[in-house]
């Protein structure tokens, strides 16, 4: 019991109050993982596209009401508005191009020769040698006997 009607304290709680810090106290969530190979980070139930650029590497993860912020190595690798929505996938058109390119890249380098001189012939062989090593006998309808 204050003993008083609150508004009687006003004078003294004000008194007693201190300043508030020159730097606005920092607000919001952060988070610090690896960037998995399908370049999206979830943040609730949402994903958001982060540059291919960094994936397998250390990133961190910032959001507040309004923005999602993915840095790595103190650069901004992605930036997006925040939705509030659920299970939704949010693709920035650059980061989804420059996965498109990573993947052409990757699988232009994989691609066998295919000049017929330096291809290498692989004997294929028949199933039924398979079927007669295994001592499965199939009749001509296709069952096991």
């Amino acid at each position: 019991m204050l003993g008083c009607a609150p508004t009687d304290r006003i004078g003294a709680d004000l008194a007693a109050m201190l300043a508030l810090p020159p730097v606005p106290p920092q607000v919001g969530w952060r988070n610090s993982t690896r960037l998995a190979r399908d370049h999206y980070v979830r943040l609730d139930s949402n994903d958001y596209s982060v540059h291919p650029g960094v994936i397998g590497r250390r990133i961190e993860v910032v959001a507040d009401l309004d923005r999602v912020q993915v840095f790595c190595e103190g650069k901004t690798v992605a930036e997006h508005e925040r939705v509030w929505a659920w299970h939704q996938t949010i693709t920035d058109p650059e980061h989804r191009e420059a996965a498109n390119m990573l993947r052409r890249n990757r699988i232009s380098a994989l691609r066998p020769v295919t000049d017929s001189d330096q291809q290498v012939l692989v004997e294929q062989r028949r199933l039924s040698d398979y079927d007669a090593a295994l001592g499965i006998d199939l009749g001509e309808g296709g069952l096991v006997s």
